[in-house]
């Protein structure tokens, strides 16, 4: 775990019937006889679109081409190709039900999205989608099972020699990264796992918080210390941020960068999760940016969690922006303080003082920095606790912003009614309806005007 940059110490950072179409990756998708049709006047708004690619701050694309060796051209293309990975998965995710076995994208631009499932008459169909396809012993369901066994054998036993473990989709395995294989060996015995299902891997890594309203610019804690904010976010009339858990308890009270007193944590979760927000007071107004490169404003768009192996950024008050890949999501890892479940592991280096910072793939929120081990001079491995859960746990708002004009401007609210809502948060495999018709949620995000399910294929398929 990363602690609070000033005090030094260890650290957390703080079936049948289904076809797509040939603009699958675009998105058009087709079910049967019904169609994700958009409102009548209103065309679909491609993937790309939707998560607003095109309007990524140049920042985020220097930063990408720094540390993910790519060119400018290539990393507007690998945004594009992982906005529309996204949500191919998301349809072959709920098409293939209990035989899907996860999903990844591969290549310097993500051109390549692999599609894993349990039962070999699938692959025709992930291959009609667009995807690669891959035949694998066992369900996602099945390793998630087997993973959720061992957090509870964590939460009875936890050990700092047994620092991570997570669902690796790409070797259809629940890895264990152990510093003393023996220590690994006795969880799994202990959560009564079929050992077929676990990988054990020597690791030499220690993860710990990075303790140390803009994502990314510092603030610090009442009693001392620094952390970093994640996103600005409101309740109701209330504005606030979204940040780790572990840099504060509800109560402590927080200064913003400018050493300004600016609000309280009002919930905190760590360990277990690694989740927290800060209220501030009136003199502080938050806004939908990240702090990119030289103080450069961010935008961000929406909360749309992007599969293994697309490319996320990083934005922390010690170190700044820095790029790299998501690695697993669902991972668990222990630190010093105690275990905490269902972060996303990255190859992002984060240093103390970054905890509680923005992760954001495009101009798509992922998440706020939790821990990691390494450093951005050696490079690293970090954690990010998932935006999503965050803002659906404490009933927050994240603050966006769409310019008038470009591409990911929202569209035509189309016909209303239903139980689809703007703000609240959705699931991947949730059902709502929506101007007489029912839709089925492909990738996990907050709703917002100008996501209405007939409007964005990319999020919603009609059922």
């Amino acid at each position: 775990m990363l602690h609070r940059h000033r005090k030094r110490h260890h650290r957390p950072l703080a079936a049948a019937g289904t076809a797509l179409t040939a603009a699958a990756l675009g998105l058009t998708l087709v079910q049967g006889t019904a169609s994700a049709r958009p409102a009548a006047d209103t065309p679909a708004r491609s993937a790309a679109d939707t998560l607003g690619t095109r309007a990524v701050a140049p920042e985020v694309l220097t930063a990408m081409q720094r540390d993910l060796g790519l060119t400018r051209g290539q990393a507007e293309t690998r945004l594009a190709h992982e906005a529309r990975a996204g949500a191919t998965a998301g349809l072959l995710q709920q098409k293939l039900a209990g035989a899907f076995a996860g999903a990844w994208v591969d290549g310097a631009d993500s051109a390549t999205l692999t599609v894993a499932t349990s039962r070999a008459a699938d692959a025709a169909a992930i291959r009609a989608a667009g995807a690669r396809a891959t035949v694998v012993p066992h369900s996602l369901a099945e390793l998630d099972t087997a993973k959720a066994a061992l957090d509870r054998a964590a939460v009875r036993n936890s050990s700092t020699a047994v620092p991570v473990w997570y669902v690796d989709v790409r070797s259809n395995t629940v890895v264990v990264r152990a510093n003393e294989p023996s220590a690994a060996r006795s969880l799994i015995a202990a959560a009564g796992v079929d050992r077929s299902l676990v990988k054990v891997v020597r690791s030499g890594e220690q993860p710990r918080a990075l303790y140390d309203i803009r994502g990314g610019d510092a603030y610090y804690m009442g009693s001392g210390g620094r952390c970093s904010v994640g996103f600005a976010v409101t309740r109701g009339t209330t504005q606030g941020f979204a940040t780790a858990g572990h840099c504060g308890r509800a109560g402590t009270t927080t200064r913003g960068f400018n050493q300004v007193a600016q609000g309280s944590f009002q919930g905190s979760v760590f360990p277990g999760n690694d989740m927290a927000w800060v209220a501030t007071n009136a003199n502080w107004t938050a806004t939908p940016y990240v702090k990119g490169s030289g103080g450069a404003n961010v935008r961000v768009t929406g909360s749309v969690l992007q599969p293994v192996g697309s490319s996320v950024c990083r934005s922390g008050s010690t170190t700044g922006w820095h790029c790299g890949t998501i690695q697993q999501h669902n991972t668990s890892v222990t630190y010093p303080e105690g275990t905490i479940s269902g972060v996303t592991r990255t190859t992002v280096c984060a240093e103390p003082g970054d905890s509680g910072g923005a992760y954001i793939s495009g101009s798509q929120a992922q998440g706020v920095t939790s821990g990691g081990s390494g450093n951005c001079s050696s490079g690293g491995t970090t954690f990010f606790q998932p935006l999503n859960p965050l803002l659906q746990n404490y009933g927050l708002t994240l603050k966006t912003t769409t310019d008038p004009g470009d591409p990911g401007d929202p569209g035509d609210p189309g016909e209303p009614g239903g139980t689809w809502a703007a703000g609240k948060v959705y699931s991947a495999g949730d059902s709502v309806t929506y101007g007489g018709a029912t839709y089925r949620c492909l990738q996990g995000h907050q709703a917002q005007t100008g996501w209405e399910p007939p409007n964005v294929p990319a999020l919603w398929q009609r059922a």
